[in-house]
């Protein structure tokens, strides 16, 4: 029994601490429960293994558990039946929630009670076989890595150069050549590669047997083991003056092709995490602060909120700010995966991590450190890495089973030979062929290389999926709901049309732009913008004045003009031409906001009519189309009303508009839609965020609310609806190389063991397989980092 002091979050009065307590008193074998209301605590007494059982009870009572996540560094582990034992071991712990164990990335990542001991994890791991330190401790990942590769390469090297001498006349023989060495040639080559090289299959092995379970290493240690036992027991019992038959040259050659595999392993692994490292390597050190007129080069460490930082043409930017002075371009590919360049003047955003272009920059300091978008890239990036998808639950359960299995398969092996009258000799190498072939890494890396892969292609094309299971769901996408403002469209109002009345329609924008010089009105902007696009000069304005809900008046070019409403037409005494009136009716239909231009003279007259909408975002028809290819149903889902959700709908080849919908509504409408297929609803607001968590995987908008993308699955760092088929592409090739990972997995054991058990498969040979499988495992999920999105024009 152990005695546990949960932290319960959302009670509010007696009768809630009561409802937990109840909660708790009705999970198996729970001895004794109180619960404190002022401390907000709950004292419970129940076996350790039942602490899952009680959070969850506490959740269905509509409470919280708070946790803590703790990420530790695991070393040793060389396949899924590892990463097996090390997750019993941290979950036996006390206040351990759960435990998700990486074999790719040699982590594992525990949510558990705030107050949990961190050496009491260190040291379960420890008695498991393995080594564990807290990431904090582990300072330099990447030369560790390093170095651990430049060993394996050394020992791998050693390996190889002692058995060559003894596999090398085995090769020669057919041609005529016998060169066989003296029996103890070969016991000085083949002992140092058992016993020195070979010493780390040796430990791993004793601890998993030590902790009652079997892995990879015990399946070599024991096949190994017995080739060079039937080597020293053939040397003993053959006469003097004759050559005895060995098997040095087998369990040599063994350890040295599975060294091979494990060295071509670390390589390839080392290539998946490519991405985390790029990000990272985006940090610079220091920064240039602007601090009582005089520049000092300082580290970033230490800054702070509203410090002001030049940036030179061609420094990467140190912490995220606001630009102050000057002009100049931004490379933020590596970021968000937008390729060109983007422009920087005063007031707008920068990135840290990104590359400043030609000109200085004064920015103001607004995120440092772990607040700043590249920070929050890099942590999504390694959560996702760190995950596990649902679909690695089916290879843990066989991962359990599997080497007992195999160590009874060859026991089997080795009985039935001899019953059918073989020698100890033959009986002896087709088991150890068995326990040589049958080795579970490439199960392991299966899922995990895989998901590390996509997940890392996919963040530097501006994709970022929050985890593995976001990603299993998203390739199954069959329906997508997309948000209208500010997914599929600007968000901004612009001149969608212009009907001009007795002159053309330059000279009435001309007119408008210069009545509508220095207003913040969104529709003034949509006008200036206009007449900057066309390339127009603006003639000054004079007597100008707001009209209070109407528009607005003055005089231009010695003329009297008004723009504004049907209000202002109204009261200004000019009748609506005949033919603006049908495309007002029209335009209104569609949602538009509608401003006249009017000229006041002796008869009031309408020199124009404008229609005020928003615009497509560049890419949303080609989004909408590739996901048409693909047989994707797509919805629209907007709060506007109908004319103006239709048109959009009807420009882009939607073909189910859901209009005027509140945003409770949405995840209604997403809920009824999920009875038609698996849904990912696309938005970008606070009102998208019950949707996007409602659907079975949100996708949040580049520039969107912070809420919004923690409601999402999975992130676009710009506004680009086109990386919505993308991030499903991505998805969808990241799981089919899963699956083909453990399809390789599992036929390499299906067909191997049985060719190794009828005696078809030599023990070398199924060494080599075995290292193969692995290697061909991750080199088939590095395939994925060749993935680019299908953007027209990029």
């Amino acid at each position: 029994m152990s005695n546990f002091d949960l932290p319960i979050r959302g009670m509010t009065c007696a009768s809630c601490a009561g409802r937990v307590e109840r909660a708790l008193r009705g999970v198996a074998q729970v001895s004794d429960a109180s619960v404190n209301l002022a401390s907000e605590r709950a004292r419970v007494q129940a076996p350790t293994e039942q602490l899952s059982a009680l959070v969850a009870a506490v959740e269905k009572a509509g409470y919280e558990v708070p946790g803590q996540t703790v990420d530790l560094a695991i070393s040793g582990m060389t396949c899924a039946s590892c990463v097996g034992r090390v997750e019993r071991a941290l979950n036996k712990q006390p206040g351990v929630l759960s435990t998700s164990v990486n074999l790719a990335t040699e982590r594992a990542r525990l949510q558990v009670l705030p107050g949990t001991d961190s050496q009491a994890l260190l040291k379960a791991v420890d008695a498991a076989g393995y080594s564990a330190s807290t990431l904090e401790t582990t300072t330099d990942t990447g030369a560790n890595a390093e170095r651990q590769l430049r060993g394996e390469r050394w020992r791998l090297a050693l390996a190889l150069l002692l058995a060559a001498p003894l596999v090398l006349p085995m090769l020669l023989t057919p041609f005529g050549v016998h060169l066989m060495l003296p029996a103890w040639a070969q016991f000085m080559l083949a002992t140092p590669v058992q016993f020195i090289l070979g010493a780390r299959f040796y430990h791993a092995a004793w601890h998993a047997l030590r902790s009652g379970a079997g892995n990879m290493d015990q399946l070599v240690a024991l096949g190994t083991s017995a080739g060079y036992g039937l080597s020293l027991y053939q040397w003993a019992i053959t006469p003097a003056g004759q050559m005895p038959h060995l098997y040095f040259e087998a369990s040599a050659v063994i350890i040295a092709l599975i060294l091979l595999g494990k060295y071509l392993e670390s390589r390839a692994k080392r290539q998946t995490t490519g991405a985390i490292r790029t990000l990272q390597a985006l940090r610079p050190d220091e920064a240039t602060r602007l601090q009582g007129g005089v520049e000092q080069r300082v580290a970033a460490s230490a800054l702070s909120i509203g410090d002001r930082i030049v940036v030179r043409p061609g420094e990467r930017f140190a912490v995220d700010g606001k630009v102050l002075e000057g002009h100049s371009h931004a490379d933020e590919a590596l970021i968000s995966g937008e390729s060109m360049p983007q422009a920087k003047a005063p007031g707008d955003r920068v990135t840290a991590g990104a590359i400043n272009g030609e000109g200085r920059l004064l920015i103001e300091t607004t995120a440092l450190g772990a607040e700043t978008v590249l920070a929050r890239i890099i942590r999504l990036v390694e959560d996702a890495q760190a995950a596990k998808a649902p679909i690695q639950k089916l290879v843990d359960r066989v991962s359990q089973v599997f080497v007992p299995a195999v160590l009874l398969i060859a026991l089997l092996t080795l009985f039935a030979w001899l019953a059918l009258g073989s020698g100890i000799e033959q009986a002896l190498l087709n088991a150890v062929a068995v326990l040589v072939i049958a080795c579970p890494c490439a199960l392991g890396l299966a899922t995990p290389t895989a998901i590390m892969a996509g997940t890392g292609v996919a963040a530097r094309h501006g994709i970022l999926i929050k985890d593995a299971e976001a990603l299993e769901v998203a390739h199954g996408v069959t329906v997508v709901a997309f948000d209208k403002t500010g997914t599929l469209t600007s968000g901004t109002p612009r001149i969608a049309h212009l009907h001009s009345v007795g002159s053309d329609d330059h000279e009435s924008l001309r007119l408008a732009g210069a009545l509508q010089q220095g207003s913040e009105h969104p529709l003034a902007k949509a006008v200036l913008l206009g007449c900057q696009e066309a390339g127009l000069a603006l003639a000054p304005v004079s007597a100008s004045q707001a009209l209070a809900g109407r528009g607005i008046a003055g005089d231009v070019d010695g003329r009297q003009l008004q723009l504004g409403n049907r209000r202002l037409l109204e009261e200004s005494g000019a009748a609506e031409p005949t033919e603006l009136a049908e495309s007002a009716q029209r335009w209104e239909a569609e949602g538009r906001t509608l401003s006249w231009l009017i000229e006041q003279a002796d008869t009031p007259r309408v020199l124009a009519l404008f229609a005020f909408g928003d615009t497509l975002k560049d890419g949303a028809g080609e989004a909408i189309a590739t996901l048409k290819t693909r047989h994707i149903d797509c919805h629209l889902i907007s709060g506007d009303n109908p004319g103006s959700a239709g048109a959009v709908a009807r420009q882009l080849g939607i073909d189910s508009v859901h209009a005027q919908v509140l945003p409770a509504d949405k995840a209604r409408i997403v809920g009824e839609l999920k009875a038609n297929g698996v849904v990912a609803m696309v938005g970008d607001g606070i009102n998208d965020a019950p949707a996007l968590a409602a659907a079975h995987v949100g996708i949040a908008m580049g520039g969107g609310t912070d809420v919004a993308m923690q409601a999402a699955g999975i992130t676009l760092m710009r506004g680009d609806p086109r990386l919505v088929p993308a991030a499903l592409d991505i998805a969808r090739r990241t799981y089919a190389k899963i699956r083909q990972n453990l399809f390789w997995a599992f036929i390499y054991n299906l067909v191997g063991i049985p060719l190794a058990a009828f005696g078809l498969l030599d023990p070398m040979l199924a060494g080599a397989a075995m290292a193969l499988s692995s290697v061909s495992v991750v080199s088939n999920a590095l395939l994925l980092k060749t993935w680019r999105p299908h953007l027209a024009g990029r």
